[in-house]
């Protein structure tokens, strides 16, 4: 069989099947990929260099043996791939009972996104998620982009470790998270409270809104209460991955499950 047919060019990919194998390019993407038991991987491409990178991460590993250009011809224009690329099937699906579960008095938060779409912003996202012990993300189904790509690639490998709920209505969502206990944050410019005021005596659900349009009016009356990063009144806001990164930093400092104790 030919294996431009098994492996299509993600160029000519006109829908995406959420149930379709996808490609993951990038090192630590991939390489993340390849030692996470859940993931199921159709092939491995790679350079000479590359491979053996690989195995000086401890990696087990037999990819293809392809030449830069030849891994080009396999991806979307300007996939930043360095040498490496895996084919493979997405992850199983979470539940939000399941994944957001509170262990104990554990803090842990989640994060829940509200119509952001940017698949840098959402893959920067899940790398501060990873770095902060965020429990899960959660995101609308139908507005979130495939964990691959361009995602994948900037989530440096967290896309392995965070997981990612899909839900149809992020409203009802908090709701559900209010029942597990979670008190829901929403950050918002016009807050009055700064986040560093918000009482952690139970895990948070910190909610992100789209830049630009914020959360929407719904999402933010269904959270417990609005706040705010201060910041100087020459910027008006913040990249939405940054906000997430300084909010986890604010919220998890001091936490006992970032030093592993």
């Amino acid at each position: 069989m030919d294996k431009k047919q098994v492996y299509p060019n993600a160029r000519a990919r006109k829908a995406e099947d959420p149930d379709r194998p996808v490609w993951l390019y990038g090192r630590h993407a991939v390489a993340a990929a390849l030692t996470n038991p859940d993931r199921r991987i159709e092939r491995l491409v790679a350079t000479r260099n590359a491979a053996i990178w690989l195995k000086e991460q401890g990696v087990e590993a037999t990819p293809d043996d392809l030449k830069p250009d030849a891994i080009d011809g396999m991806l979307p224009p300007g996939s930043v791939h360095q040498g490496l690329a895996a084919y493979a099937h997405p992850l199983p699906r979470h539940r939000l009972k399941e994944a957001c579960q509170p262990a104990g008095h554990e803090l842990r938060p989640v994060l829940v996104l509200d119509q952001i779409t940017d698949p840098q912003n959402i893959g920067a996202i899940f790398r501060s998620a990873a770095a902060f012990g965020v429990r899960a993300i959660i995101a609308q189904e139908r507005r979130t982009p495939v964990l691959a790509g361009a995602l994948a690639k900037a989530a440096a490998g967290a896309i392995e470790t965070v997981p990612l709920v899909q839900v149809v209505n992020i409203a009802r969502s908090l709701e559900a998270l209010k029942e597990l206990g979670y008190a829901c944050i929403g950050l918002a410019g016009e807050a009055e409270s700064p986040l560093s005021q918000v009482q952690a005596e139970k895990p948070v659900a910190l909610v992100l809104g789209a830049e630009g349009a914020g959360l929407r009016q719904l999402v933010g009356e269904t959270c417990d209460q609005l706040a705010c990063i201060p910041m100087a009144p020459a910027m008006e806001s913040l990249n939405v991955s940054n906000a997430a990164a300084i909010s986890l930093y604010e919220l998890t400092r001091g936490q006992d499950f970032l030093s592993g104790k």
